[in-house]
């Protein structure tokens, strides 16, 4: 994989699972990235984080996701998923972030030809900093994943 890639973790860190995303960036930043790479912290930016993958060939990101399952179960999706104007769904609790910007991108002709998004089913949104077992584990899947994709 040679093209611009952006990963991008979102959530509310201060939330415990609702941080995943936040935590994941904060890991991935770690690595010894290709230079095509770039990672982001995108927080709670929603509309804000356009910006971040205008011109980018890929889009990772990763976030908590409201879904049916147990706690730690991780979906991944395709752009053709997620995108609102195809099945407009409320996969996060940043409805007005993900699919609105990757709507409004792809109107713009900016949004990436790529895009995998990384969903996790939260155990808590309690008040805490730190993930709980079942997102650890998660998360632990989720970054071996991501190596796969941007290193091999």
């Amino acid at each position: 994989m040679s093209k611009k890639t952006v990963i991008m973790g979102v959530g509310n860190l201060l939330l415990c699972d609702e941080g995943i995303g936040v935590h994941a960036s904060q890991e991935i930043a770690k690595w010894d990235l290709p230079e095509h790479v770039s990672v982001f912290d995108a927080g709670t930016l929603g509309l804000l984080s356009a910006p971040l993958f205008v011109n980018a060939d890929t889009l990772i990101f990763i976030d908590s996701v409201e879904a049916q399952g147990e706690p730690g179960t991780v979906f991944r999706f395709s752009k053709e998923d997620i995108m609102l104007d195809r099945f407009p769904m409320k996969l996060s609790p940043h409805q007005i972030g993900v699919q609105d910007t990757l709507l409004i991108s792809e109107l713009r002709g900016e949004c990436p030809s790529t895009i995998i998004f990384y969903g996790i089913i939260p155990s808590s949104y309690e008040a805490n900093l730190e993930l709980t077992p079942p997102c650890q584990k998660a998360l632990a899947e989720v970054l071996e994943e991501i190596k796969k994709i941007i290193f091999e």
